[in-house]
C-alpha cells in the first residue's frame, strides 16, 4: 500500500491510500473517524493491526470516500518525524565525492597530480575514513525542515550552490531495543523517497570546523520527502530498485539501491543498540553513486525542477527559487 498525506484547500491535512495511478481514499473517512487514520503518525503508533485495517478499506474503496489525485495538494507523508538521521549507507557516492573536491582543490596547485595524490593517500583529508565501512555514520536532520510534493524549494540567502541528493529513506514502524539485523525488518514500516538539499558552498565552509555539514543541510525545506511511504510488503526485494533524477526533464542521475553498502536493516540494528527505537523516526540513506550535482560537475540554477524517482515509490517534484 502507498500512504500519503495530503490536503484539500478547506484547512487541515489527512492522511490517504493512493489507488491506483489517479485516485486518493481518505481513510479517515473511509474508516469513520477512527483515530488510528487521523495521521501518518497516528497509523504507524496504532501498529499492525491498524495497517492491516488501512488495506481491507483500500481494497473496498468505498466510494464516498474516494477522491481524484487532482482535487488534493501531497504533502510530506511524514510532515514531522519523531526523529530523523541522514546516513552513509552508500559509500561509492562518499569516494567519488571526495575524489571530485579534492581534484578541483589540486587542479589549482602547481604541481596538480603530486598536490592529488597527497590528498587522497590513504589517512589524509580526502580518503575514505575505514570506520564509514565498519559501521553507519549519520548526522541529526532537523524535524522541522521537512517538505513535500510540489513544494518549492527557496534557496538560502547566503549560499550561490544549489544542489540535490538522490536518496531513499526507511520509516521505523516497530518499536524495538538491541534489534538483530536479521530481524530488523520486522520494524521497518515503509520506504519513501527523500531529497537532501545541499547548500555546497555554506557546506564545505562549516566543515571546516569539522564539526559536520550545518548549515548546508539545515534550512527551511531542506528535508524533502515523498510523494508517499510505500509499506515494506510492496517490494519482493528492496534493494533492487532504480533510482533515478532529473532536472528539467533531463536525466542527471541512475543508480541502484541494490548499490547500499550497509542495508536499513544493519542501521535499524545499530540505531536500537542500548537505547529503544521509536515508531515515526526516519532513517536516510545517503546518496547513491552520481546522485547529485557535485558528482557531475553541474550546478542547479534559479527555477530548476528536480524529479527525484524510484521504483516502486513514484517521483518526489520540487523546484528550486532563490529569494528575490
Amino acid at each position: 500500500m502507498k500512504l500519503v498525506t495530503y490536503g484539500t484547500g478547506e484547512g487541515g491535512l489527512r492522511l490517504g491510500a493512493l489507488l491506483a495511478d489517479d485516485a486518493v481514499l481518505d481513510l479517515a473517512k473511509a474508516g469513520s473517524g477512527a483515530p488510528a487514520f487521523s495521521s501518518m503518525q497516528a497509523l504507524i503508533d496504532a501498529g499492525p493491526e491498524a495497517l492491516a485495517q488501512a488495506k481491507d478499506l483500500a481494497a473496498s474503496a468505498l466510494r464516498d470516500a474516494v477522491l481524484p489525485l487532482s482535487s488534493v495538494k501531497l504533502a510530506a507523508p511524514l510532515p514531522r518525524p519523531v526523529k530523523a538521521r541522514d546516513c552513509s549507507l552508500f559509500l561509492e557516492h562518499m569516494e567519488a565525492a571526495m575524489k571530485k573536491v579534492a581534484r578541483q582543490m589540486a587542479d589549482a596547485d602547481p604541481n596538480p597530480e603530486a598536490k592529488y595524490a597527497e590528498l587522497t593517500a590513504p589517512g589524509a583529508r580526502f580518503s575514505l575514513n575505514p570506520l564509514f565501512k565498519k559501521r553507519v555514520i549519520y548526522y541529526n536532520c532537523d524535524v522541522l525542515a521537512f517538505s513535500g510534493p510540489e513544494e518549492e524549494i527557496v534557496w538560502p540567502s547566503d549560499s550561490e550552490w544549489m544542489d540535490y541528493e538522490l536518496e531513499w529513506a526507511c520509516v521505523v514502524g516497530q518499536p524495538g531495543k538491541d534489534v538483530s539485523a536479521a530481524k530488523a525488518r520486522d520494524h521497518i514500516f515503509g520506504y519513501t523517497i527523500f531529497n537532501d538539499w545541499s547548500a555546497r558552498d555554506t557546506q564545505f565552509a562549516v566543515m571546516e570546523c569539522n564539526l559536520g555539514p550545518g548549515a548546508g543541510k539545515d534550512f527551511a525545506r531542506s528535508n524533502g520527502i515523498g510523494p508517499c511511504i510505500a509499506t515494506v510488503d510492496e517490494f519482493d526485494d528492496p534493494y533492487k530498485l532504480t533510482m533515478t533524477a532529473r532536472v528539467n526533464g533531463e536525466e542527471w542521475s541512475r543508480g541502484t539501491t541494490g548499490s547500499m553498502h550497509h542495508s536499513f536493516e544493519e542501521a535499524v540494528s545499530q540505531f536500537s543498540r542500548d537505547r529503544a527505537l521509536t515508531p515515526g523516526e526516519l532513517i536516510g540513506s545517503g546518496t547513491v553513486l552520481s546522485g547529485c550535482g557535485l558528482e557531475l560537475g553541474r550546478k542547479l540554477a534559479d527555477g530548476d525542477t528536480v524529479e527525484l524517482e524510484i521504483e516502486g515509490i513514484g517521483i518526489l517534484r520540487n523546484k528550486v527559487v532563490r529569494r528575490h
